[in-house]
């Protein structure tokens, strides 16, 4: 089978709608584990990662295009959520469908987004991870570093 072309490149404005699925599809399910219902995605702590999306000074969101459909999103925003360090730090999220990860689309989306914000004047970034996920070893190889944690999570920063 032939590569797919992946396109990354910045959310459309009509296309904001898009960070709810992928606000549902980085909730970080452990095996075994019964997905939470999509309405999940309407509670205050998880609402901030998308209302009013754009407004904000470091709203940002770059999706990755396949065959002319959008199949991941990282985006960052200085909220307060499980990630914040200060107002002077965005915070990421990062998403894919699960037919698409594992094949570097997030890496090549998260080099693009940390290059972004440096380009932008921002100093660091930060994240939070279910220590769980899979996902922290990409992020300890794109150079994130652990700053905190709890027994469920990582709190983790790049210095740009």
């Amino acid at each position: 089978m032939a590569a797919k072309q992946v396109l990354i490149r910045n959310l459309k404005n009509d296309e904001t709608e898009l960070l709810k699925d992928f606000l549902y599809e980085a909730i970080f399910i452990p095996k075994g584990i019964e997905p939470p219902d999509r309405s999940i995605i309407m509670k205050p702590e998880l609402s901030l990662y998308y209302e009013g999306f754009g407004n904000g000074l470091a709203d940002n969101c770059l999706v990755a295009e396949v065959d002319g459909k959008v199949v991941g999103a990282v985006w960052t925003r200085i909220m307060n959520d499980y990630g914040h360090v200060d107002e002077d730090t965005p915070s990421l999220a990062i998403s894919l469908y699960k037919e698409y990860r594992g094949q570097g689309i997030g890496t090549a989306m998260m080099r693009r987004i940390l290059k972004l914000l440096k380009s932008q004047g921002w100093r660091k970034a930060s994240l939070a991870v279910q220590k769980a996920n899979y996902a922290v070893k990409m992020y300890e190889t794109l150079g994130f570093e652990i700053i905190d944690e709890n027994d469920e999570e990582y709190l983790m920063i790049y210095k740009l």
